[in-house]
């Protein structure tokens, strides 16, 4: 079974199968190539495994270039996001898992739109320097870290988080 990893299309969240294999094989057949050159060999590459709708290969292509930058340890600008931005950092034990449904229920409860990920992967969740996970991160800043708060506390940092992005 292929792994499935996370990364921003446009504006979602999507699960691309075998991405980190492609970029491996990238790194060492594409030296030379443009940027764009990359992009195209990744998503035909890609494409096999995963469903690419025609209209939305531009936005695939610059994911894919963004993937394999960062995949070289290339610095990469975050888009500016227009809500929130929650992220619960952990590999996927019992307590990261139960975080993300504390958070989906805090979202629910205060009627905030957010965008939420889960980021498991090892490498991201290293450039945090956490001493312990599951982790919360709202808006780029660990807000929590080590267990699952109580979902009283997530929707404080949430509503807290949703006034300074109106204000800010």
């Amino acid at each position: 079974m292929e792994e499935i990893s996370q990364i921003r299309i446009g504006k979602h969240m999507t699960g691309i199968v075998g991405l980190k294999a492609a970029l491996q094989d990238a790194m060492a057949a594409c030296r030379g190539l443009t940027d764009e050159e990359i992009g195209k060999l990744l998503v035909e590459r890609l494409s096999k495994h995963n469903y690419i709708e025609a209209g939305a290969r531009p936005l695939y292509l610059e994911a894919f270039i963004r993937e394999y930058k960062r995949s070289r340890g290339e610095p990469i600008p975050e888009p500016a996001a227009a809500g929130l931005e929650i992220k619960v950092l952990g590999m996927g034990c019992t307590q990261c898992e139960q975080l993300v449904r504390e958070v989906m229920a805090a979202l629910t409860e205060t009627g905030i739109a957010a965008e939420l990920e889960h980021v498991r992967d090892a490498v991201e969740i290293r450039q945090y320097r956490l001493l312990g996970t599951p982790a919360l991160v709202i808006n780029k800043t660990v807000v929590w870290t080590g267990s699952v708060p109580p979902r009283a506390q997530i929707a404080a940092w949430i509503t807290q988080a949703a006034r300074q992005r109106k204000t800010g």
